[in-house]
């Protein structure tokens, strides 16, 4: 049996802040280490006794006073070593000007001066190389959350009306090493008409992102990146020519990982021409695409319902039919992403029942052959433009996401209601969210026991099956139903599923309308203020549907 590594931890001379020492000690002991703690104001000679008596692996120190006075203790140290019958590595802890003092010393394998990221803590950890280039980091999605987890990885949307500008940010991201994927955000010309330029509206270049116009524009972006903590690019998928421009971003810039909607990107969003059937099928055929090629899949679905005022069973419904679809198309690595704070006027419990209930729906699918990674964010509508309550409100809902142990999260700038984030905004939300992950992440909280939110979940989860049921029982001749096109497309323009600002005509005739009671969305009638359960939304859409028939005939 192997026998557990040592990791002694002291704070020297006459120094008493062992806040430090102790949070370090913490992630050892998490890291599978033995810890020894010495505890404040520990003299020199005190430190080599128990370093003589435990022989520990690895000496962390730390010293937060004046910087003059931590030299002669650390000339002391580095004297001292030779007594020592064997060599341990050595790291420290300070403030920025103690720990410039104590980088003149070469004892020391890590020295921490308290703004860089507790990852470089746990890569030290783990005997990672800190300057070992993308290897060291994770160079791709499966490995750099492997190496991390249960501390989640950070991903971040950034694109600016300017190549150069983009590409300047990128690097000052990379470099700053808060950001373990960047998201890239291109403009809708590109989206749409990469393959067809000709088709593009000039006063539209930059318009929501980068105007990337040629694969070197992604090398280039690709090539920024390669710095820093070496973080992993991906990029949103195409609205149209979806297989080519698919192909382009595994070429060019590696993708990460793929985001695709199963029922969007076509013309009930407007951002694109295509109809539902035609969309609903490029998308299963474009997510097989990506699982034929082992690249992990995000269907970024649920929470377009919830932006769309759709009520909260609708969103874990569609949180299970994405998954499903998913996992029948053959996707091994599967990105749940979990948008909180959507619709917008959802309470935090109630916000975070649905959540939960989104969360056991989907990972009821899980299996050997199909993981699931919990990717949370904030929604778009939570922030204030008031930019110091927007940094207020990030950290009250990273506080929330942390409850849930996600894999990644899905950092949104603060200034996103006020002005597109620069690579300083994207820099400074980061840090904001690091600065939650730390104190949460060894927290046990159990907000997810309290009486009321159990019992919203509950009443979710049971809702969506009605739906759930519903489909598949209305649509029994079709092999398959929930992952069968044709009956998607049907359920939407039937309004089966179904959201307020779907813009309702001959084709898509839902009748949903919603409103927020007790901090919850739920359906109702608008003519007699009536709530309404799934059963009896669905029988009253079917009442309509036979109504019309009758006439019809």
């Amino acid at each position: 049996m192997n026998k557990k590594k040592i990791v002694l931890g002291a704070s020297i001379g006459n120094c008493v802040h062992v806040a430090g020492v102790s949070h370090f000690l913490d992630l050892a002991e998490r890291e599978g280490y033995g810890v020894v703690y010495l505890g404040p104001a520990v003299s020199i000679d005190s430190l080599f006794e128990q370093i003589k008596k435990y022989k520990p692996d690895i000496i962390g120190i730390s010293y937060r006073l004046t910087p003059e006075n931590v030299d002669l203790l650390l000339k002391q140290i580095d004297s001292r070593r030779k007594e020592l019958s064997y060599c341990p590595m050595w790291c420290f802890g300070g403030t920025k000007p103690v720990t410039q003092i104590a980088q003149k010393y070469e004892m020391f394998a890590f020295i921490s001066d308290g703004t860089d990221d507790i990852n470089d803590s746990i890569r030290f950890l783990r005997g990672d190389k800190l300057q070992g280039g993308s290897e060291s980091y994770g160079k791709n999605f499966r490995e750099r959350v492997n190496q991390n987890y249960p501390y989640p990885v950070l991903r971040h949307h950034f694109g600016l009306p300017s190549m150069e500008d983009t590409i300047n940010g990128v690097e000052k991201i990379s470099e700053a090493k808060v950001l373990d994927i960047i998201s890239l955000g291109t403009d809708q010309n590109a989206q749409q008409y990469f393959f067809n330029q000709n088709n593009m509206r000039k006063e539209y270049d930059g318009a929501g992102g980068v105007p990337i116009r040629t694969k070197e524009d992604l090398k280039c972006l690709k090539q920024a990146t390669q710095k820093g903590n070496y973080p992993l690019i991906r990029c949103y998928s195409g609205t149209e020519e979806v297989f080519k421009y698919a192909e382009m971003l595994v070429d060019t810039i590696d993708n990460a990982w793929t985001a695709i909607p199963l029922c969007w990107y076509n013309e009930l969003d407007g951002r694109g021409t295509r109809t539902i059937e035609n969309s609903i099928v490029e998308a299963q055929q474009l997510i097989k695409w990506h699982a034929d090629r082992d690249i992990p899949v995000e269907i970024n679905e649920p929470h377009h319902w919830g932006l769309r005022d759709a009520h909260d069973v609708m969103s874990v419904a569609m949180a299970y039919i994405s998954a499903y679809n998913a996992k029948k198309l053959g996707v091994k690595d599967y990105i749940a992403q979990y948008m909180f704070n959507t619709p917008s006027g959802l309470t935090f419990s109630m916000d975070f029942a649905k959540i939960l209930a989104m969360i056991e729906m989907v990972e009821s699918l899980k299996g050997d052959n199909f993981r699931i990674y919990r990717q949370t964010r904030a929604g778009l509508p939570l922030f204030n433009p008031d930019l110091d309550v927007a940094k207020g409100q990030l950290a009250a809902t990273t506080f929330m996401q942390m409850a849930i142990k996600p894999h990644i999260i899905h950092v949104v700038a603060y200034c996103e209601a006020d002005h597109a984030a620069s690579a300083e905004d994207v820099i400074a939300s980061c840090r904001i969210v690091k600065g939650v992950i730390r104190h949460t992440l060894s927290d046990m909280f159990s907000i997810e026991k309290d009486s009321e939110i159990v019992k919203r979940k509950e009443e979710l989860i049971s809702e969506a099956k009605v739906l759930i049921n519903f489909i598949e029982n209305r649509f029994v001749n079709y092999e398959d139903p929930l992952a069968n096109p044709e009956v998607l497309a049907e359920s939407i323009k039937r309004g089966y599923i179904d959201a307020v600002h779907i813009v309702k005509n001959s084709k898509f005739r839902g009748n949903l309308t919603t409103k927020f009671v007790d901090g919850k969305c739920v359906a109702y009638d608008k003519e007699t203020g009536e709530l309404l359960d799934e059963s009896t939304r669905l029988k009253r859409l079917l009442e309509i549907e036979n109504s019309l028939l009758n006439k019809i005939s």
